[in-house]
């Protein structure tokens, strides 16, 4: 293949034969450095570390945190859904537990975790559903009521309260446990609420305890520990496991290196012709706003449990405005390379292929091979919006960006220039998985 059927020329080799490496110098981010993180307390994050590898924060003590955001998959799960409460296995090679038969798949696409403590986050989740607001109770918006905010550290603590209540995810149905049982009855903070019954059962284990006690001033005994305490410490693990700044991206920036010859094509189509900093700019490559992009709709589609379609509408269902239909939060580009597959249901499981779709999304939309998802066997609809003309002409009509044509040799540079984005220590991680946890639950691990 020569080229990529795209429909709109753009002459690239006229603008590198005007300076496109000198162009992309002007466009590249300033370097990261510590003061663009959250300051890290090393105790904290060890104490994160058990808890998030450890079931038992799971309704059915069965999946953790790391089910579906593993080391050994770019901090995702590899799939396209996830599949998390009664799945069996990790990463692609996970399956569906005949014992204990999920209702629906994860309805988006595993998000890496990858620099969750730079100060520039603005939101969290694919539809920003979490998101600073000074002018809210401790500064961050969530669908939940403002009381039930107190206590948490920042967004990327906060965000822990929706996995663990989540059905699909680590809750489990609500006839299973009595997590589960408390988030159907709406009981979340209260003294037998969900969260209560997570924190119970943390503070019942003497090392855990212990941890809790060193760690946080405020807890005397047991009894004194938070589902909010629990958050504030997975959180600092994340934000300390992978924070991701040593890529030859960053040598690059500080002036200690240069890029390989397609890497440095790769970045001049980025920062140039192709149009990719427009949103993927800064020093994560993102803008942290909501574009819509085209992308194919599979699964059961986001708070669509009791609806008739599957749709996904993105930012729409947070702000209400028809501008939002379809848009999703710009994700980082940091390890890209090694966090598919790509795209907010995870349509993509080549990158090269996720690149040229994203040039031009209209086209690629009405041509998608659905064999690029990786779905594990499950009795259940995966295409009910993309076997309905009108859904699929709908995500077509939102799409907001240009279409670009790139030969295979672009799309080649890059994702070469992609690759430079890999840092080795932060995909494999500072404290990596613990061989055990207290609770003695078994640890997700390949």
């Amino acid at each position: 293949m020569n080229f990529v059927p795209l429909s709109v020329l753009i002459s690239v080799a006229l603008v590198a034969s005007v300076g496109g490496t000198a162009a992309t110098a002007q466009h590249l981010p300033r370097p990261l450095d510590d003061s663009d993180f959250s300051v890290v307390s090393l105790e904290e994050a060890k104490l994160g570390q058990l808890l998030f590898y450890d079931p038992l924060l799971a309704g059915n003590r069965e999946t953790a945190c790391a089910t579906c955001h593993h080391p050994a998959h770019g901090t995702g799960d590899g799939l396209s859904l996830s599949l998390g409460d009664g799945g069996m296995g990790l990463g692609p090679k996970r399956v569906v537990d005949p014992k204990n038969m999920p209702e629906q798949r994860v309805p988006r696409n595993a998000q890496p975790l990858f620099n969750l403590g730079f100060k520039g986050y603005v939101s969290l989740f694919h539809d920003g559903r979490v998101e600073a607001d000074p002018e809210r109770v401790g500064g961050l918006r969530t669908p939940l009521d403002e009381e039930m905010l107190a206590g948490f550290a920042g967004l990327v603590a906060a965000q822990t309260m929706f996995p663990v209540i989540s059905a699909d995810e680590m809750g489990g149905h609500y006839s299973e446990n009595e997590v589960a049982k408390a988030v159907r009855l709406g009981r979340l903070t209260q003294d037998d609420g969900a969260w209560s019954l997570i924190a119970k059962r943390v503070a019942s284990i003497p090392e855990y305890a212990a941890a809790f006690a060193k760690v946080y001033p405020q807890i005397n005994a047991p009894a004194d520990i938070k589902f909010t305490d629990v958050a504030n410490a997975i959180a600092m693990f994340m934000e300390f496991e992978w924070r991701s700044d040593d890529a030859p991206f960053d040598a690059v920036l500080a002036g200690r290196s240069q890029f390989e010859a397609d890497a440095q094509a790769g970045a001049d189509l980025f920062y140039g012709a192709a149009g990719c900093s427009s949103c993927h700019s800064g020093p994560l490559l993102s803008d942290f706003g909501f574009h819509a992009t085209g992308q194919p709709q599979l699964g059961p589609g986001k708070g669509a449990r009791f609806e008739t379609h599957a749709r996904d509408e993105g930012r729409f269902r947070v702000t209400g405005n028809p501008d939002d239909l379809y848009a999703f939060r710009t994700p980082s580009l940091r390890n890209v390379t090694r966090t598919g597959p790509w795209g907010h249901a995870g349509a993509y499981s080549d990158l090269a292929d996720f690149v040229v779709a994203h040039a031009d999304p209209v086209a690629a939309l009405s041509s998608y091979d659905r064999s690029q998802a990786v779905l594990p066997q499950m009795d259940t609809v995966d295409w009910r919006v993309m076997d309905d003309p009108v859904e699929v002409a709908a995500i077509a009509a939102a799409v907001e960006v240009e279409p670009v044509f790139l030969t295979s040799a672009q799309v080649a540079q890059i994702t070469a220039f992609l690759k430079t984005l890999e840092d080795p220590q932060a995909l494999t991680g500072r404290l990596g998985v613990p061989k055990s946890v207290p609770s003695g639950l078994t640890v997700p691990n390949p």
